[in-house]
């Protein structure tokens, strides 16, 4: 469904830094009336401001999406200041790098709490406005690590693969009430994304800045959901990723398993050797 996109109400969550923050301001430029939601209400006020600066006003809320009172409360700000809503963007996300087995099962959990019941959730409660909006969508930021699994980064790719489940599901349920389900997948971004992690474990780090900018994401995302747009993968690297995974899997799974062997080359030839040794006799 193709839809336009000035005067459209949109309600963005994750909105105070990142790629929530530049789609706000693009989608305040386009003549969108733009909700911004996010839990720190400094950094709320200083996208408002900007956005005010920059003569393009949006509205603020602040709220957390693993909340119930504060997934009203944004219901209730969409209704008060808009009458409504027409679209909702699910982007609010956290992440963290470290191999499965060096974590606990508490980072997995706060990691789905967000990324996924968060999202979940937030989508629930905004559906009766939806239903009554114009040429309604949801649009969930999902990631390339919802596409092909990534080494060091188990939780937050497993996060992903079930908003991806969840949004092809939930892609024709909604058919019925002409509500579309866009999904967008960036790959690398030049965001404070990988500072506000809940830990840095990972022994292979990535380059963030070789990647998009917020912008291009948030430009990339508002065609998407202005052409209707089923899955949108962003980045050429992501996309050969996600050709080589769906098509040639064995051979994305050899290249992966080579960098972890290399990563952990003298852990592997210090057990080889242990291995090796000869047990002492007993007497």
């Amino acid at each position: 469904m193709r839809r336009q996109l000035a005067g459209s109400r949109i309600l963005i969550t994750g909105a105070s830094q990142g790629i929530g923050k530049a789609l706000a301001l693009r989608a305040a430029q386009r003549g969108m009336k733009v909700l911004a939601a996010a839990r720190s209400q400094p950094l709320l006020q200083e996208l408002a401001d900007e956005a005010k600066q920059a003569g393009h006003p949006l509205e603020i809320v602040a709220a957390d999406v693993t909340s119930d009172e504060d997934r009203q409360k944004m219901v209730q700000a969409a209704q008060e200041k808009f009458g409504g809503l027409d679209i909702l963007v699910n982007n609010a996300g956290i992440g963290a790098t470290g191999h499965f087995c060096e974590a606990d099962a508490d980072r997995l959990r706060k990691i789905f709490e967000v990324n996924f019941f968060g999202l979940t959730e937030t989508t629930r409660v905004f559906l009766p406005l939806l239903k009554q909006g114009k040429s309604p969508a949801i649009c969930n930021i999902s990631s390339i690590a919802g596409k092909r699994g990534i080494p060091g980064r188990s939780d937050y790719s497993a996060s992903k693969f079930a908003v991806e489940g969840f949004s092809e599901a939930l892609r024709p349920e909604l058919a019925k009430d002409g509500i579309d389900v866009i999904v967008v997948c960036p790959g690398l971004t030049q965001t404070n994304f990988s500072k506000n992690m809940l830990e840095q474990k990972a022994r292979v780090k990535m380059d963030h800045l070789r990647g998009m900018t917020s912008e291009q994401v948030a430009d990339a995302t508002l065609l998407a959901i202005e052409r209707g747009s089923r899955t949108v993968t962003l980045t050429t690297q992501g996309k050969l990723l996600v050709f080589v995974s769906r098509f040639f899997p064995w051979l994305a799974d050899r290249i992966a398993a080579k960098k972890v062997r290399q990563v952990f080359k003298e852990e592997i030839e210090a057990r080889k050797k242990a291995q090796a040794s000869p047990e002492p006799q007993k007497v």
